[in-house]
């Protein structure tokens, strides 16, 4: 009898979406839930959930594409939990990985990882080719400015001050990395 943990990774891109359908029915000493995209694997909860599995803990993820969108990020990790004596179990794909993997569970997990990575290049090629086609139509104006003329103004005169950028980020209720967009396109420096 195993005394590793079952352990549940739970990922959904939106606030949305429901998360308790991906583990439905399985039963879970804990759970990690995450609400961000897959196209990155610094996900706050993924580091949680990487830093706590230990040795003979059996982790569950809905799908392939649940943890990572490409194929370098898929193997990485899987070969990562792998590496710690975690058997990783795909339940969609009925794909379990552990430290005895065969070279076919090997090629399934690269073939279904790659096309899971191909999906998510046709998904941004139909989102860039509706926002052209909104664009030519007069639809499509893009995000809203975070900072108006009297923003901008505001940060010209506080630039001048030698002001923090945290503080004049916090006041103008951005981030500092739009704060630095900001710097570099408008040449208020």
């Amino acid at each position: 009898m195993s005394k590793g943990k079952r352990i549940g990774y739970i990922r959904v891109s939106t606030v949305d979406q429901n998360p308790d359908r991906q583990l439905e029915g399985i039963e879970l000493d804990k759970r990690y839930v995450e609400y961000a995209s897959g196209r990155t694997v610094f996900r706050p909860e993924l580091k949680n959930l990487v830093n706590y599995v230990r040795e003979d803990d059996v982790l569950y993820i809905h799908s392939i594409d649940r943890l990572a969108r490409n194929l370098r990020d898929l193997k990485m990790l899987v070969d990562g939990f792998v590496s710690k004596g975690v058997r990783v179990i795909f339940v969609k794909q009925h794909l379990e990985f552990c430290s005895d993997n065969s070279p076919i569970s090997n090629l399934m997990l690269s073939l279904l990882g790659a096309i899971a990575e191909f999906e998510l290049e046709l998904l941004r090629e139909r989102q860039l080719e509706g926002i052209a086609i909104a664009k030519a139509a007069g639809k499509y104006v893009g995000r809203k400015k975070s900072l108006d003329k009297t923003k901008i103004e505001l940060l010209r005169s506080a630039l001048e001050t030698r002001q923090s950028k945290s503080s004049i980020a916090r006041d103008l209720g951005i981030s500092r990395k739009t704060l630095y967009t900001y710097i570099e396109h408008l040449d208020v420096a």
